[in-house]
C-alpha cells in the first residue's frame, strides 16, 4: 500500500515536471495581478501592477489596462509606445506606464488624483502573437469625510434626542454610538445620502432616557480602511442628580444656551433640577412657587428667546450665504470638467463608444416618417406616419381567412422610412413597446435597408440581403451577424441610430443612458439606404421621437388606421459587423 502510494506521487511530480519544462521551451506565459484588493485615499495616487510568468522581456508585447470591458481602456501600450487613441476620456492625462521593471516582466499603471468613479474592478491583459493572458484587479478608492459632530435636538419623548452627522465618506461609513461604559446603543434611525461626486453624508438619531447615561458618544468607521473617528458629548444638567448645589450651577451654566434660559430658571424656581426636564420624576415641590414667579420667568425667557432667535437667523443667513457661494464654485468646476471631457471627445469621437448625446453635434438629425406604400398589410401606420403597430387578427372561420393567417404567419412584417440616404451623417431615435402580453412571438428589428432589398413574404434580415438591422427576439438582443446575445447596461426602450455614409459606420445606441448597444463598422454602402422597421406580436409598436433630448416629445401611442401594402428588390454588397470587444 506505502509502495503504491509513493509511485503515484512521484508520477504526479513527474508530469508537473513535464509540464513547466514545456513551458520554459515555449512563449506561454501567465499574466499575475495582486491577490488582495488595492485600497488608496481619495484624491491620491495609486498603481495597478501586473507581472508575467516565467518573468520575461515585456517590451514589444501589447500592454492593456481596462474596466469592464475591452474597448474601456485605462492605458494601451503597443508597438514600444502608448497609444492615447484607445483611452478613455476619463483617464487622459491621468494614467501612466511605470515600466522600471519591464525587462523583468514586472509592470504597473499609475492613476493619478484618484475619483470615487475610479472604484471597482480592472482588467490588465497581455499579448504576444497570438497568446494572450489577463488579470482581474480590484481598487477601493477610501474617502475619510469630515465627522462625526454630535448635537443636542432637545427633549423628545421623555428624553433627549441627539444626533450624529457626518459627510464626505466612501464607502458608507458604520455608525456606533457608546456610554460612557463602551456599552454599545443602537442608533433610533440612520438616513444616508450621496452627493455629486459619490460620497455620503450621514445622520444618526439617538434618543436617551437614561438619566445615568452623562455621557454618549458616536463613532464613525470606514469599513475597509478601519480608521475611525469618535466624538463624545456630555449631556447637561446630570450633576445635579449626583452632585453639590456649586458643581449643578456650574453645570447649568455651561449648558445655558443648549437647553433654554428659560427652562432653567423655571425648573429651579420650582426646585426641579436640569435632569428632571429631560428625564421627568414626580417632584415633590410645592406649586405655590410657580405662581409668584410665573410672570417674570415668562418676560426673561421672552428676551432670551428674542435675543437668540435674531443670531440664530443671522447665523442661518452667513450659512445660506456660503451654501450659495460653495454651489456656485462647484457648478462652475462642473461646467469647466463638462468642457473639458467634452473637447477631448471632439478630437476624437469615432473611436468613443459612448456619451450619445455629444456624437449627436456630428451628425445631421433627421425627421423620419413611415412610408405607408412600403408597409406589410398586416401593419398599422398613425396618421402622422410616427407610429407603427400590429393589426389584431379578427379573422372569420372560412378558408379564404385560413390561407390568409397562415401566410401571414410565415412573413416578416416591416415598413421603411420615407426618407433615404446617399452620403452624410444622419440620426434618428425610435421608441419600441413590446406590451405586457410579450411572449416567444414577440420580436422587432430597427435599423436601415437598401432600398432594392426584397422584402416579399418571409426573408432573413442579414447585410448579404441589404439589412443592417437591431434585432429583439426570444427575449434577447441580438445581431444577425453573430450567435451571441448582446449585453448591455440596461434593455433599451428607446434607441438612436447614428448612419455615417462617408465612413460606412452604423450604430445603436440606449438614449435613455447614453450608453453604447452595437456598431456596424466599415460598412459598404453602395445603394440608397432607407430606415427600416419590423414587428411581430401582440401588442408590439415601434414610435419614432423628435431627436430633442426630451422623452415626451414621442407622438401620441394611439394609433389611426391607414393599411398599406410592400414593395420588393434587391440586395446591396454583403458586409460585416465587428461588435465590440467583451470585458
Amino acid at each position: 500500500m506505502v509502495g503504491s502510494l509513493d509511485f503515484s506521487a512521484l508520477r504526479d511530480l513527474f508530469s508537473i515536471l513535464l509540464l513547466q519544462v514545456s513551458m520554459w521551451g515555449s512563449d506561454s506565459f501567465l499574466v499575475i495581478g495582486p491577490s488582495e484588493p488595492i485600497v488608496a485615499m481619495l484624491g491620491t495616487d495609486t498603481v495597478l501592477p501586473c507581472r508575467v510568468s516565467p518573468a520575461m522581456n515585456v517590451e514589444s508585447m501589447e500592454l492593456r489596462w481596462f474596466r469592464s470591458q475591452f474597448s474601456e481602456a485605462v492605458y494601451v501600450y503597443k508597438d514600444g509606445m502608448e497609444q492615447a487613441g484607445e483611452q478613455l476620456v476619463d483617464f487622459k492625462g491621468r494614467a501612466e506606464l511605470v515600466k522600471d521593471f519591464i525587462t523583468e516582466g514586472r509592470v504597473a499603471v499609475r492613476i493619478y488624483g484618484l475619483r470615487i468613479s475610479d472604484n471597482g474592478i480592472y482588467k490588465c491583459f497581455f499579448q504576444k502573437g497570438s497568446d494572450y493572458e489577463e488579470a482581474t484587479l480590484e481598487l477601493k478608492v477610501i474617502g475619510l469625510g469630515s465627522g462625526p459632530r454630535v448635537f443636542m435636538v432637545g427633549p423628545e419623548d421623555k428624553g433627549i434626542r441627539l444626533t450624529c452627522t457626518g459627510k464626505g465618506w466612501f464607502p458608507q461609513p458604520e455608525v456606533q454610538w457608546t456610554d460612557a461604559r463602551g456599552e454599545k446603543i443602537p442608533s433610533l434611525s440612520e438616513d444616508e445620502n450621496q452627493d455629486d461626486d459619490g460620497l455620503f453624508q450621514i445622520e444618526a438619531s439617538l434618543i436617551v432616557r437614561d438619566s445615568s447615561k452623562t455621557e454618549v458618544s458616536c463613532s464613525m468607521k470606514n469599513p475597509f480602511f478601519g480608521q475611525e473617528q469618535v466624538e463624545t458629548i456630555s449631556i447637561p444638567g446630570q450633576c445635579c442628580s449626583f452632585g453639590g448645589q456649586d458643581s449643578c450651577e456650574e453645570g447649568i451654566f455651561r449648558n445655558w444656551d443648549r437647553i433654554g434660559l428659560l427652562g432653567i430658571i423655571f425648573n429651579q424656581l420650582l426646585g426641579v433640577s436640569v435632569s428632571e426636564s429631560f428625564f421627568p420624576r414626580t417632584s415633590p415641590w410645592k406649586g405655590a412657587f410657580a405662581g409668584t414667579f410665573f410672570i417674570l420667568g415668562i418676560f426673561l425667557g421672552a428676551v432670551v428667546f428674542l435675543a437668540w432667535k435674531e443670531r440664530q437667523e443671522k447665523k442661518r443667513l452667513r450659512e445660506v450665504q456660503k451654501e450659495k457661494e460653495k454651489e456656485s464654485e462647484a457648478k462652475e468646476l462642473l461646467k469647466k470638467e463638462l468642457d473639458r471631457r467634452k473637447k477631448l471627445y471632439q478630437q476624437d469621437w469615432r473611436k468613443a463608444k459612448l456619451y450619445a448625446d455629444w456624437r449627436k453635434e456630428q451628425f445631421k438629425a433627421v425627421a423620419v416618417t413611415l412610408d405607408p406604400g412600403s408597409a406589410h398589410h398586416n401593419l398599422i401606420i398613425s396618421e402622422n406616419k410616427k407610429q407603427v403597430s400590429l393589426m389584431e387578427n379578427d379573422l372569420q372561420n372560412c378558408d379564404a381567412s385560413v390561407y390568409q393567417k397562415q401566410q401571414d404567419s410565415e412573413a416578416v412584417f416591416s415598413v421603411l422610412g420615407q426618407n433615404s440616404f446617399q452620403t452624410g451623417r444622419h440620426y434618428w431615435e425610435v421608441e419600441v413597446n413590446i406590451g405586457t402580453d410579450a411572449g416567444p412571438e414577440t420580436k422587432w428589428a430597427v435599423g436601415v435597408c437598401s432600398d432594392s432589398a426584397r422584402r416579399n413574404g418571409w426573408f432573413v434580415e442579414i447585410p448579404e440581403n441589404g439589412f443592417w438591422v437591431l434585432t429583439y427576439k426570444e427575449g434577447e438582443l441580438k445581431v444577425p451577424t453573430s450567435s451571441e446575445s448582446l449585453s448591455p447596461r440596461q434593455h433599451p426602450q428607446r434607441i438612436g441610430v447614428f448612419l455615417d455614409w462617408k465612413d460606412g459606420d452604423l450604430s445603436f445606441y440606449n438614449m435613455v443612458d447614453g450608453s453604447h448597444i452595437f456598431s456596424f463598422p466599415k460598412v459598404t454602402l453602395c445603394k440608397t439606404l432607407c430606415p427600416y422597421f419590423s414587428l411581430q406580436g401582440a401588442g408590439t409598436s415601434v414610435t419614432i421621437c423628435s431627436t430633442s433630448d426630451d422623452t415626451e416629445n414621442c407622438p401620441d401611442s394611439s394609433p389611426n388606421t391607414s393599411v398599406t401594402h410592400l414593395r420588393s428588390g434587391d440586395m446591396c454588397v454583403p458586409q460585416e459587423a465587428n461588435r465590440l470587444l467583451p470585458a
